[in-house]
């Protein structure tokens, strides 16, 4: 998964560019799916040990712990410093070549590391003042012991945003020299550091897996971190980068990137505010509801990973350097390829999930507590996942057209939208934590009609049509995979629910598959191009069919 990947190319046909970008995008998306699987068995891992009734509480406060940190990654690392390098590096590559680039990327990196290392103190100072505020919606089940266990995790995780922030950085570099591969597959090691390291050293600390076994889980996430980061360096010695401090900072390049994050920081500073809200609301609506959300999040985050972050990861470069000339036809069909693509394949996960989320979670997830709230939630979130998508190659492309505010903007509209569905859905209808997630579905929908509609007024031109005659076939196709799921889920898998493990596990990889190639088949005969062009690169791998039909 190392090797330089080709990203689709302008002026090649329509079926080429869709090839193209199915076999980047199908590449990117094994690696991400093997994070991904991994995401969810160190899910499971923590399920089977904190799962339980007597134990949900240590799960809670575990996570309500890690999303102090993990915020900052979405807010800084992975999110708006990442965006905001990306564009600016790709465009030094572009207009000043190699040298400058590295010379920029180096500039970056030591800034982060300076900057990042001061927020990790800072974060470690402030713990107990940012934990208070989490908990000030929460009920009487977080007591003062359960704060400073939150306070502790907290702490000793802090420093996760300095080492992720510096292998975000190194993901940027690697994905603009059309490096995906080992970028998509280092969160497998973070993954893995999370399991293995944590939970060797939560057993040694306590092995009876209370309270102080979390602080070795709190450690294994900085174990992964490293991992994540470390994993990187043999790829990025491969592409000619050699890193080197240099406080050389009055640079037009780093001002350029600081000016791009400075909106982004405030964008996702909106979405992170709202993650902070949903935990504040569900802690105080039900026992377990904080991690029934975050694991049902893991689930709906397994189709965003595979399909919309890999189609966003080479999207991304590929409209920065589209409009280096200005923006045109090249910039929209970039943008375009990459809705329809998501479209083609996220809408049948929606479906799926939503059908069919409490067979899938018992299977992931088998037999505890939070099973089926963790069923209830995802079915919430399966609502929003097409639009949660979108956003993914939506968002980034104002920063391709140097338009950044925008997204800021709009987000700040997101909170209050956000704030005044939970309130009514909790503390007024009293729905509990399973509608948090229907607010999340909400605003993701609000969000992307938004910036796809402001992003027609400044472009001009969408081809919005073209968007379209692809969206209203793969609905149909949908439509029908629906039905047979729903049938699938009452007559098939819901009588075995209490089955063995290994029968029902084979009964939903059957049902999916199956579903699967009902919406592909539809696809290819209702005439969705791209299904028909990512079809005919498969079926020309397998020598029986490479003959039988014309692809």
């Amino acid at each position: 998964m190392a090797e330089t990947v080709q990203e689709p190319r302008a002026g090649v046909s329509d079926a080429q560019a869709n090839r193209q970008a199915a076999a980047v995008t199908g590449k990117i998306g094994l690696a991400v799916m093997a994070s991904r699987v991994l995401g969810m068995a160190r899910d499971a891992f923590m399920i089977h040990l904190f799962g339980d009734e007597s134990k949900k509480i240590l799960s809670d406060c575990f996570n309500l712990a890690f999303k102090i940190p993990n915020l900052l990654r979405d807010l800084f690392a992975e999110g708006a410093l990442s965006q905001a390098f990306v564009t600016t590096f790709v465009k030094k590559l572009q207009v000043d070549g190699e040298a400058a680039a590295w010379a920029l990327a180096n500039k970056i990196m030591t800034l982060a590391a300076v900057c990042m290392s001061v927020v990790s103190l800072l974060g470690m100072l402030i713990a107990p003042w940012i934990v208070d505020v989490i908990l000030m919606a929460s009920n009487a089940s977080y007591g003062p012991e359960h704060r400073e266990w939150i306070i502790l995790f907290a702490r000793i995780m802090y420093p996760f945003i300095l080492i992720v922030s510096l292998a975000a950085l190194v993901m940027g570099i690697l994905n603009a020299k059309n490096v995906f591969g080992i970028p998509a597959l280092a969160s497998c090691f973070f993954n893995l550091g999370c399991i293995i390291g944590g939970g060797m050293i939560g057993w040694l600390i306590d092995p009876s897996w209370g309270f102080k076994s979390l602080i070795g889980i709190s450690i294994g996430v900085l174990i992964g971190g490293l991992g994540q980061l470390v994993v990187q360096f043999p790829s990025l010695r491969k592409v000619g980068f050699r890193p080197k401090l240099d406080f050389q900072w009055k640079d037009s390049g780093v001002k350029k990137v600081l000016a791009l994050m400075v909106p982004a920081v405030i964008a996702a500073s909106a979405v992170q505010v709202n993650v902070i809200i949903n935990a504040a609301f569900a802690a105080s609506a039900e026992a377990g509801g904080v991690s029934a959300l975050s694991y049902a999040f893991r689930l709906v985050q397994l189709p965003i990973g595979v399909f919309g972050v890999a189609i966003a990861t080479i999207s991304l470069p590929a409209m920065s350097r589209a409009v280096a000339q200005g923006v045109g036809p090249e910039f929209t069909s970039m943008l375009n390829r990459g809705l329809k693509m998501i479209a083609i394949l996220v809408l049948p996960c929606a479906v799926g999930l939503g059908f069919l989320s409490l067979p899938l979670t018992r299977v992931v997830f088998p037999s505890t507590d939070l099973t089926n709230m963790t069923g209830g939630a995802l079915q919430a979130y399966a609502m929003g996942l097409l639009f949660y998508s979108w956003m993914k190659v939506v968002q980034p492309a104002y920063y391709a057209i140097d338009k950044r505010w925008i997204p800021m903007l709009v987000s700040f509209g997101s909170i209050a939208v956000n704030f005044i569905l939970n309130w009514y859905f909790i503390r007024v209808m009293g729905w509990g934590f399973r509608s948090l997630a229907l607010t999340t579905s909400i605003v993701a929908v609000m969000n992307f009609s938004l910036l796809y509609g402001l992003l027609r007024l400044y472009t001009g031109y969408l081809a919005s049509a073209a968007l379209w005659n692809t969206l209203w076939r793969c609905m149909i196709a949908a439509t029908a995979m629906g039905l047979l799921a729903w049938l699938a889920n009452n007559s098939l898998l819901t009588p075995f629910a209490d089955g063995a493990y290994f029968v029902r596990l084979i009964l939903v990889i059957v049902t999916v598959a199956a579903l699967a190639a009902v919406y592909f088949s539809l696809c290819y005969v209702l005439g969705v191009r791209e299904a028909r062009d990512c079809l005919g690169m498969i079926a020309r791998k397998v020598p029986w069919l490479k003959n039988r039909f014309r692809w």
